[in-house]
Order: structure tokens, then C-alpha cells, then sequence
């Protein structure tokens, strides 16, 4: 290996990703191919393994690949309207993904009280007769 590059496997630890994802991210486009060894060993630069980073932190805000791929390809000459939309999009779809969770959790809390309400009665308490019957009647 030459200067401070590192394998598939290094570089994967280094930006917080698997070695499948690193490859991935090369086959699709996002890394542009990386130099190999001699024996065809893929290496990775310092440069490329902050990219990895950048790919991992874009992910974790819900970026999709297709997203990164446009950002990563565009460079700094990103439209700032382009991201100014990009990140009002992101912002929506995670609001709306909360909200879903929200309602989630008041029904999941909901059908708890009702199946704590049949055990305190001594009743026998089913959640599949809950869900079918009692979500239809649910506040939430």
C-alpha cells in the first residue's frame, strides 16, 4: 500500500460503515474507483474515507443515495435553491414520520390501558381481539 491509504476494511471502521457499504457506494458511483495494489486489494485516501463520513452522516439525516449521488457529483456547485429544497423535503418527511410515531405510540398506549383494564377485571386478554375490535372505537 502506498502512503496513507488503507484497505476496504480500515476504511470501513474509519468513516463508521460496513466494507459492503463502502462498496457499494464506489459501484454505484458515489466513490469514484479507487486505486487498487497489486494484488487488487482496494485502497482508500484519507480524502475518500472523509467522503465515506459525509455519505454516512447524509444517510443518517435520510438522505436517499440518489440525493448524495447528485450532491457528491455536483461538488460545491450545488445550486443553493437545489439544497434549500433537498432540505425542506427532509424536513416534511420527518415531520411526517414523527407524526406517524406519535400516533403509533398514543394507540400502543391506548391498547395497553385497555389490556391492563382486562387483567385488573380478570378477564382474558387477547391482542388480537384488541386490535381488530377496540381500534375501531380508539380515541387516538
Amino acid at each position: 500500500m502506498l502512503g496513507d491509504a488503507v484497505t476496504v476494511g480500515e476504511a470501513a471502521r474509519r468513516a463508521g460503515l460496513s466494507p459492503k457499504a463502502v462498496r457499494l457506494y464506489e459501484a454505484i458511483g458515489i466513490l469514484a474507483p479507487v486505486a487498487r495494489t497489486p494484488s487488487g486489494y482496494r485502497t482508500y485516501t484519507p480524502d475518500q474515507i472523509e467522503l465515506l463520513r459525509f455519505v454516512r452522516r447524509a444517510r443518517a439525516l435520510g438522505l436517499s443515495l440518489g440525493d448524495i449521488q447528485h450532491l457528491v457529483a455536483a461538488g460545491r456547485r450545488e445550486p443553493a435553491p437545489h439544497l434549500v429544497e433537498l432540505l425542506e423535503r427532509q424536513v416534511r418527511a420527518t415531520q411526517a414520520r414523527m407524526d406517524e410515531l406519535a400516533h403509533r405510540r398514543d394507540m400502543l398506549a391506548w391498547l395497553l390501558e385497555r389490556a391492563r383494564d382486562g387483567v385488573r377485571r380478570d378477564e382474558q386478554v387477547r391482542l388480537c381481539r384488541l386490535v381488530t375490535s377496540d381500534c375501531s372505537r380508539s380515541p387516538v
